[in-house]
């Protein structure tokens, strides 16, 4: 059916022997784009006109944020304290978990398939929960707060982390992991000889950049009363303050600046 409705163009050699050319698959792939989007937008009931006729609504409210509530300032310390602190402890925390995590889930590493399928599977299962749901069952467990807002983004740490980590490990060089074996260490130092110096950097790389995403994430956990600055915003959104929104959403933006233009410094350094 493809080939009668987009037939391969044929191309004459300087032999003058005519060959078909490589058939593109451009039209196929736009084909089931077109589709596919069709598609969604029946089952999401999008509109393009109701779109365009509110979408001014949209920027009507960002411009009331603005000049922000400098007097709202005070206010928005502690909370923010609290999300920057939340975001570097289960930073953290959730990077050292996910090192082992990792290494039991390579398969060059951990020759039970039982053992390596069961951490793959866990890492699976928390990466496809979302950190608001795990907050929200965090939450019934130790009530509101910072402390549910850090399980949460402690348990997306490690897998986010440990999906990466294991990813790295299983792409290494095991020729010097194999040598160390062979003259008698155990695999817990091969490992720590061979393994751990080329996927070191890697690791710390990639937890200073997921302490980066941490900090933007816990900003929305106070949303289900996790604690942090985004109680603010829920309060202040809630109660149509938006200057005071604005106030928030201009200091939170030069946290995350300030943190991720450290977070690059070193990260350019380990890499």
């Amino acid at each position: 059916m493809y080939d009668k409705i987009f037939p391969p163009k044929k191309m004459t050699l300087p032999n003058g022997k005519v060959v078909l050319e490589k058939r593109s698959r451009t039209p196929l792939i736009t084909i089931l784009i077109l589709v596919a989007m069709y598609v969604s937008v029946k089952f999401t009931g999008f509109s393009l006109e109701v779109f365009i006729m509110r979408i001014g609504y949209f920027f009507s409210i960002i411009g009331d944020m603005f000049p922000p509530n400098w007097s709202y300032l005070s206010d928005i310390w502690g909370p923010l304290m609290d999300t920057i602190k939340m975001s570097l402890l289960g930073s953290i925390l959730g990077a050292l978990v996910a090192m082992p995590i990792a290494v039991l889930s390579s398969t060059n590493i951990i020759k039970n398939q039982v053992i390596v399928s069961v951490f793959k599977v866990m890492l699976s299962l928390l990466r496809t929960l979302p950190s608001l749901v795990t907050a929200l069952i965090a939450t019934f467990v130790f009530g509101l707060g910072p402390m549910a807002g850090t399980v949460a983004i402690f348990l997306f740490t490690i897998s986010y982390v440990g999906k990466l980590l294991y990813e790295q490990i299983e792409n290494v060089d095991m020729g010097a992991f194999e040598a160390m074996e062979s003259i008698g260490m155990t695999r817990i130092q091969a490992f720590r000889y061979a393994i751990i110096p080329q996927v070191l950097p890697s690791y710390l790389s990639t937890s200073l950049f997921c302490f980066e995403g941490n900090v933007r994430y816990a900003a929305i956990l106070g949303y289900v009363g996790a604690g942090g600055i985004g109680l603010l915003i829920n309060e202040g959104l809630g109660w149509r303050d938006y200057e005071s929104v604005g106030m928030i959403v201009v200091t939170l933006v030069i946290t995350v600046y300030l943190i991720e233009t450290v977070s690059e410094h070193f990260r350019k350094k380990l890499i």
